[in-house]
């Protein structure tokens, strides 16, 4: 008794199509939201809320100055965006290099898990956020301020 053929089957990780749709539904959900800062200025008031830990103690949280960053990143003013908050052009970076990982690895066929952080990396990252916003309310780090 002959064996039956052997079916093709599909790769267990899709096709190319497939594998794309994550990173680029991610990359179009992206560039709406910095289309939309681009296009309603947040430096014009009654656009956005205001910060309630600024407006209710003075004190700049690490995300104040936040979407006018993003507003200049979307005009492509980098000096404009980094004096609103240097952290968060730090953080649109470091989303663009992963998001680029990312997609590579997908073309390539390869796992896309994202990175795995450990207990240690999100207490570093808590102390950046708490150092930040320290510094940036101190007299000295008034360069930080937005």
């Amino acid at each position: 008794m002959s064996q039956p053929a052997a079916r093709p089957h599909a790769s267990p990780r899709g096709g190319l199509p497939r594998r794309l749709a994550a990173p680029l539904g991610t990359l179009a959900a992206a560039t709406a939201a910095f289309a939309v800062l681009g296009a309603v200025d947040p430096n014009e008031p009654g656009h956005y809320p205001v910060c309630p830990l600024l407006h209710l103690t003075g004190v700049y949280c690490p995300a104040c100055g936040g979407l006018r960053s993003a507003h200049a990143v979307a005009h492509g003013d980098l000096g404009a965006a980094l004096g609103a908050n240097a952290l968060a052009v730090a953080g649109y970076a470091a989303c663009a290099v992963f998001w680029a990982l990312w997609t590579a690895n997908a073309v390539r066929g390869r796992p896309t898990a994202g990175p795995r952080p450990r207990a240690v990396h999100w207490w570093a990252l808590g102390a950046l956020l708490l150092a930040f916003t320290v510094v940036r309310n101190l007299p000295f780090g008034s360069g930080l301020a937005p």
